[in-house]
């Protein structure tokens, strides 16, 4: 039993000891005064501007809650204007660094995208110069081997016809050689008959 108790003690104790001075904010669309006690039948203590963070001590009595102001002064606001979220007011400048920060970084990017988009073009026209050059010297090329086959056409034939022209020479020295008169041998006036 003094187990239990022990226990159901330690579960009604924890949620307070584990907020304790949490910090909160104060709701952007009020001034509220900071008071003595929980309720407005206790002296002003000073005020607190919409938006300004506040130290939330744990302690809640009704609709008010025990907090510590940005001055250091400790008393009790009504519990519905105090807001676990930053305020607007805390929150806009913030917001406006980020958006500028956000400016910057998309005209980088803009002019890094220009960049590359003219990057881009300059190599697209050079590939195009590229590709003309190719065509030309491919050309060229293909005239230069046509020159080169007929050349050796023109050596092949003007071997043939020189191989020709010589054979038809030799043909026509062997046949006047052939048809030519064999010279008689003399007769040898020494010489025996039998």
């Amino acid at each position: 039993m003094l187990r239990l108790l022990t226990l159901v003690g330690l579960l009604l104790l924890s949620p307070s000891l584990l907020a304790a001075n949490q910090t909160r904010y104060i709701s952007d669309d009020v001034y509220l005064y900071l008071l003595s006690g929980p309720g407005t039948q206790y002296r002003i203590l000073g005020s607190v501007e919409a938006g300004q963070n506040v130290t939330f001590l744990s302690e809640t009595k009704g609709d008010y809650s025990k907090i510590i102001d940005p001055k250091g002064r400790e008393g009790w606001v009504e519990t519905k204007l105090l807001s676990k979220q930053e305020g607007l007011r805390f929150k806009y400048p913030k917001l406006q660094k980020e958006l500028e920060d956000t400016k910057i970084k998309l005209t980088q990017s803009l002019n890094s995208n220009d960049n590359n988009i003219q990057e881009l073009s300059d190599a697209k026209a050079q590939i195009t110069k590229l590709k003309a050059i190719l065509e030309t010297t491919t050309q060229q090329r293909d005239e230069a081997n046509a020159k080169l086959e007929h050349i050796q056409a023109n050596e092949r034939f003007e071997m043939w016809k020189e191989g020709a022209i010589i054979a038809g020479l030799g043909a026509l020295v062997g046949m006047i050689f052939i048809y030519m008169p064999k010279p008689r041998r003399k007769k040898n006036k020494y010489s025996s008959r039998f």
